[in-house]
């Protein structure tokens, strides 16, 4: 577990563009590795793939469900393909494939949706993935992990890749800062502590984590010591890292890029009710859809920012 108490946020590049270049290296170490793609390559990066690995690349056309099922059909046969698309086509159009020809038959494939949550912008509600967390969770044996930056993008491709059974990643738009150093471990079913503190816990995923880290430094300077988790495996959960936070911390945070109702906090809910209860709060978008914006104009009016955090840990530290 690696603890730090400052940090300087340096922007990095899209976790999509990290899954991208990932893949490329694991094509070149893994003959077994395929990509399947719905004629958006360029934007999943999977292009990078396309161009060395020609023969490992199938071009499924606008077809999320059959390129599912083609991914479950290849993995049935030895392989280890990654099918990306954005995550609102990959999981709402393909959701009965990865249900029936997925989950079902607990087959080797690995699902990639990039463009998740409202930070993909101006591309408007339609394309915008809020359920897909949700989705993949309730899907009997998969693994869903949501990496927050291009550190533990390029290490949880790796996971998967050497995982068995299916697997959902999320992934995003807009290029996002560096929490992690470059030496991290991550493995399936863990978390990453990256602040300690004694007041209250902030458990973020994805683009999430760095607005903890912004709202831990604000409420530093108010005197509240706040601890902040990356719970990248949303799906197993760190069952221990929460349970520790509830016993020493009493108070908890969650704060995603996804529907409240659905998401990473209703699990965590879970583990603190069945461990030890305590007050907790939520930041996430509320039962709505969101608009087409600006990522920055969304993610203030559906209250993902920092501020929006730090006004969470008052609430919660009140009910403490």
């Amino acid at each position: 577990m690696e603890t730090k108490t400052k940090f300087e946020l340096k922007l990095g590049m899209a976790t999509r563009e990290a899954f991208g270049k990932a893949l490329v290296e694991l094509g070149r170490e893994n003959k077994d590795i395929m990509a399947l793609d719905p004629d958006l390559s360029k934007s999943t990066f999977t292009s990078l793939f396309a161009k060395e690995f020609p023969d490992r690349f199938v071009e499924c056309g606008i077809a999320e469900a059959n390129m599912i099922a083609i991914a479950s059909g290849l993995a049935s046969s030895g392989k280890i393909p990654f099918a990306s698309s954005f995550s609102c086509f990959a999981i709402n159009k393909g959701f009965e494939q990865l249900r029936v020809t997925a989950a079902y038959p607990n087959v080797n494939v690995k699902v990639v949706g990039t463009h998740s949550g409202i930070s993909i912008g101006e591309d408007g509600p339609s394309q915008m993935s809020i359920e897909d967390l949700g989705l993949a969770c309730s899907l009997p044996g998969f693994t869903v992990l949501c990496p927050a930056d291009e550190v533990s993008m390029h290490a949880l491709v790796r996971r998967a890749a050497e995982h068995v059974g299916p697997v959902f990643i999320r992934a995003g738009r807009p290029k996002v800062a560096i929490v992690h150093a470059a030496s991290q471990r991550f493995e399936i079913g863990e978390s990453v502590q990256l602040i300690d503190g004694h007041d209250v816990t902030i458990i973020a995923t994805g683009l999430l984590v760095a607005e903890a880290i912004r709202a831990q430094e604000s409420l530093e300077a108010e005197s509240i010591s706040a601890r902040v988790i990356d719970m990248y495996s949303i799906k197993p959960l760190d069952r221990s890292a929460i349970e520790r936070a509830a016993k020493e911390t009493h108070a908890i945070v969650v704060a995603e890029e996804h529907l409240v109702a659905s998401g990473l906090g209703v699990r965590v809910a879970q583990v603190v009710a069945e461990t030890k209860p305590c007050p907790m709060e939520f930041v996430g978008i509320r039962d709505t859809y969101a608009e087409s914006g600006t990522p920055e104009e969304l993610l203030q009016k559906y209250g993902l920012m920092a501020s929006d955090i730090v006004a969470a840990v008052k609430r919660v530290l009140i009910r403490k």
